[in-house]
């Protein structure tokens, strides 16, 4: 079945039965309510819940409402889980589409802070959204992935770095003395991963707390203390894959594994990405999987290429000719409009949680709902 039919079967049952008979309980339902019910109902967090069965002592609350108040959270972008219970307490229609009937029935800030606890270390919101996926691009041609990072600001120490005495022999500039043997440097992280399975790279890579450095559109130097989230998105802007790393990895350590993760969800044509993933390996990993990697070339410490580009550029301006590949990779925008939407609109700048998986679970929250969110742009 093709994405649009099922998204449009989705579709006109939700906007058929499914709002008319919430508006008969609770009243008109505004846009923002519209779109958190619509989400719900698509991603079914329910079934993805695992259940601990018979326990002794005070029985859990409903974690299924619980998960659901933390996607209202996303699309509300709440800054706070205080400020989401707040919101439950007033809002009735919120309150009662999250799946609680009173207000005495809302859990306290503690345990809302155990089930994100349980919900990180089960990666629900991961394991929601690759089934998401799997569901509505099983039978889907994909054009375009558009690789990309962005930074991720966190309230937490970062971690300190020691430098050991190998490396920093290995790190040293220049010829050697006479009489020494250059230092024997190791493969690189790029160069390890061809040999290593998709676990292994995603175990292999560093997810610790730490600063990160980058050159903004001015050309200025940034720094954030924090992490960085790599996300692959498709055309129409839909998030396929998503790697969380320390913000002071680069790019390029990233591309063959979340490569790998997407192969395994979807087939697409083309991997777009800038300058940052211009590798030799990177490039050859993409043919192997079967596709046409558009990047663009970094002119870095190559003289004789950084001029033959400004020349090229020069010709193009002057003669008005993009061939397709330039046309093709003005499509990687789609990544910058995906990472801006997740900060802006689905609280990925209101990070207040600690530690490697509970920040993944916070982002995983706001990339389900993005995706939701787009997947109904086919078909409204």
């Amino acid at each position: 079945m093709k994405l649009r039919e099922m998204l449009s079967q989705y579709w006109l049952c939700i906007q058929g039965n499914l709002f008319p008979w919430m508006e008969e309980c609770l009243g008109d339902l505004s846009k923002k309510q519209q779109q958190l019910i619509s989400t719900l109902e698509i991603i079914r967090l329910e079934e993805h819940i695992f259940s601990s069965g018979r326990c002794p002592g005070r029985p859990l609350s409903s974690r299924a409402a619980i998960a659901r108040a933390f996607i209202a959270k996303a699309i509300y972008s709440i800054p706070t889980t205080r400020a989401l219970l707040d919101r439950l307490e007033c809002d009735i229609k919120l309150r009662r589409i999250c799946g609680w009937e009173k207000k005495r029935d809302i859990p306290s800030e503690s345990v809302f802070s155990r089930a994100f606890g349980e919900f990180s270390t089960s990666r629900l919101p991961e394991r929601v959204h690759e089934a998401l996926i799997e569901l509505t691009h099983q039978d889907r041609l994909v054009g375009h992935i558009s690789r990309d990072s962005t930074a991720v600001e966190a309230r937490e120490k970062p971690i300190k770095k020691e430098k050991t005495l190998i490396t920093a022999i290995t790190k040293k500039r220049g010829r050697p003395k006479k009489g020494l043997e250059p230092a024997k440097v190791g493969p690189t992280r790029i160069e390890r991963q061809l040999n290593m399975n998709p676990q292994e790279m995603r175990a292999d890579l560093p997810t610790a707390c730490d600063v990160g450095t980058k050159k903004n559109s001015k050309g200025y130097k940034s720094s954030w203390t924090g992490y960085k989230l790599h996300i692959d998105t498709a055309d129409g802007g839909v998030p396929i894959s998503c790697l969380l790393t320390s913000a002071s990895t680069h790019d390029s350590q990233v591309a063959i594994p979340l490569a790998e993760m997407t192969a395994q969800r979807i087939t697409n044509l083309y991997d777009l990405m800038d300058a940052a993933y211009d590798n030799r390996h990177i490039i050859e990993h993409s043919k192997q999987l079967g596709h046409v990697p558009i990047i663009d070339i970094n002119p870095r410490r190559n003289i004789d290429l950084k001029n033959e580009l400004l020349a090229e550029s020069k010709r193009k301006r002057i003669v008005n000719i993009e061939n397709a590949e330039s046309i093709r990779y003005k499509e990687r925008s789609t990544a910058e409009r995906s990472n801006a939407r997740l900060k802006d609109d689905f609280g990925a700048r209101f990070l207040r949680v600690r530690g490697h998986t509970k920040v993944m679970c916070h982002l995983m929250f706001g990339i389900l709902a993005l995706t939701v969110e787009q997947l109904l742009r086919f078909v409204t």
